[in-house]
């Protein structure tokens, strides 16, 4: 199998522009000036840390929305360093297959396969803080693949905070 180069920044704002068109998501200027990606990262990290302190603390489910949090606003802080704000779940959703789908098209499938169970992971650690159902060990393997997720897509599509 022939493989080309890793995925660069570069083609992230297309695949961008191609999730939020599929979710229907539509800028909206008066709430967008203040959707920065200095603000995205800073809830990115947030998140992290709070995620953690949640776990220490014993409480499963805000532990598990704090991770989906880490990885729902690492993509809207990547996002908008290219130009691009991200409003709903359904939009989240949509750039990180566009992302994904980006990988895979570099012959990187087994990294795109995992973008995607991993976020896949995230979303049931957003509806666990509804639920209440995932055990701890769930929870703390859930978080470090976010960890791991947020990481990646810093690495691939934008800088690291």
């Amino acid at each position: 199998m022939t493989t080309t180069a890793a995925p660069t920044a570069a083609a992230f704002p297309a695949a961008v522009a191609r999730g939020l068109a599929n979710a229907n998501d539509r800028p909206n200027p008066t709430q967008d000036a203040t959707r920065t990606p200095q603000k995205y990262a800073a809830l990115a990290q947030s998140f992290r840390n709070s995620a953690w302190q949640h776990l220490n603390d014993g409480d499963l489910p805000q532990a598990s929305n704090k991770a989906w949090g880490l990885v729902a606003e690492t993509i809207k802080d990547i996002s908008a360093r290219h130009g691009r704000i991200i409003h709903t779940h359904r939009a989240i959703m949509q750039v990180v297959d566009e992302l994904a789908l980006l990988v895979a098209n570099s012959g990187d499938a087994n990294t795109a396969n995992w973008i995607n169970t991993v976020f896949l992971t995230a979303s049931r650690l957003h509806i666990n803080f509804y639920e209440d159902e995932l055990t701890e060990n769930m929870v703390i393997s859930g978080l470090i693949q976010c960890e791991e997720l947020s990481a990646l897509l810093y690495h691939r599509f934008g800088a690291a905070v």
